[in-house]
Order: C-alpha cells, then sequence, then structure tokens
C-alpha cells in the first residue's frame, strides 16, 4: 500500500483523532490526514482540525436526509481529498455499502470494549461502560476493527485489556479505556502504513 492518506470521520470531541495527528507529528505514525469530515457542526475535531489548518468539513443530514445522497457526497469529498484510508473516531452514523465497498479493508473504527462483547447498534460511549459495570466484568477493553456492513462485527486488528476496579464508575472506567484507544488506534494504523496485515476470509494474518 502507498503512504496512508486518511479521512478522519468524527461526531464528537476528537480526542482519538487529536491523538492520531500528535502521533504523526511526533513521527510514531506513517501517514498524513487529507480531511476530517462531520455530520456535527459542533465537532470538536472539526475544531482540531481547522487549528491544524487541515480541511475540515460538514455535511449536513438535513441538507442530504437520505441515506444515499449522503452517502454520494461523502463519497465526493473522498474522492476530492484523494484519500485511501477511513479512520472513525467517535463517528456515530453507520458508512454506507458503496463506502465499504471501495474501501473495503481499509476503514477502521475503534470500540471502548472487547468485542463481540457489548457491541451492535446503540452501544457507544458511556453506555457501553455502563454495560460492562451492570454485568458485573472484571476486564475491559478497546477493540480497533476493520468496518464492514454491521455495527462492530468486522475484524479484530488489535484488542487491549483494561482492568475494571471495585469503585469503577462509567466515567472512570471510560478515562483509563480512552487512554489506551490513544495508543492501539496508532498502533493498528501503523501495522496498515508498514504494509504488516494480510486479510483472508475471516482471518487476519501479521506478516
Amino acid at each position: 500500500m502507498s503512504k496512508l492518506r486518511l479521512a478522519v470521520l468524527a461526531s464528537g470531541k476528537g480526542s482519538n483523532f487529536e491523538a492520531i495527528l500528535n502521533n504523526i507529528k511526533a513521527g510514531v505514525l506513517d501517514a498524513d490526514i487529507g480531511v476530517v469530515i462531520s455530520n456535527r457542526t459542533t465537532a470538536g475535531a472539526l475544531e482540531i482540525a481547522k487549528k491544524n489548518n487541515l480541511p475540515a468539513v460538514f455535511i449536513s443530514t438535513k441538507e442530504f436526509p437520505e441515506q444515499k445522497d449522503f452517502d454520494a457526497r461523502l463519497m465526493e469529498i473522498l474522492d476530492e481529498y484523494e484519500v485511501n484510508f477511513i479512520v472513525l473516531a467517535g463517528y456515530l452514523k453507520m458508512i454506507g455499502a458503496d463506502i465499504i465497498q471501495k474501501y473495503r479493508n481499509k476503514i477502521l473504527n475503534i470500540h471502548p470494549a472487547l468485542l463481540p462483547a457489548f457491541g451492535g447498534k446503540g452501544m457507544y460511549g458511556h453506555l457501553v461502560h455502563e454495560a460492562v459495570l451492570n454485568y458485573g466484568c472484571r476486564v475491559s477493553g478497546v477493540t480497533v476493527h476493520l468496518v464492514d456492513e454491521n455495527y462492530d462485527s468486522g475484524l479484530p486488528i488489535i484488542q487491549r485489556c483494561v482492568s475494571v476496579e471495585n469503585d469503577d464508575t462509567p466515567e472512570t472506567l471510560a478515562a483509563r479505556v480512552l487512554k489506551v484507544e490513544h495508543i492501539a488506534y496508532t498502533e493498528a494504523l501503523q501495522l496498515f502504513a508498514n504494509d504488516k496485515i494480510e486479510i483472508r476470509g475471516r482471518k487476519i494474518l501479521f506478516k
């Protein structure tokens, strides 16, 4: 693969995006960020992009209420900025089938639990940590995974464990998990940058 040229899709404050950006600046991750895209005007990720002189694009769901029209506009932006890899960083909208097909095995997402546990539609953010604690788990973690046509069902690239403490709340667990997210996402991306990943059906091989 040629050098990773990333499109970062984010709906929130963008802490994972910022960690990736900082790792690129530090020389830890061999990639460039081509564009940052959000479906929310208030997304902190857009502000981070602007402060770093990166293209920041908002796609309005009011202007493009139909999924196919939204996806078509998203595809136009991806083509315009000539990206070859997509990073979902707290992006709370389903990726359309046409985009997944074009970027098959080149879209990553990060989930704040050890998939397949505590994943699927509606499981994001603090809802995940609440579910982990309510179940009584002693271990949670982070999963960086490929994106396919279903929520959180793509092949895992990296998983890291985070212990659950006796006095944890969703907030304290989330804070510890987030620190690991910031490390694991860059590790996964660098595997692709170094061409260390081979995908055979439902199996990941590390070269």
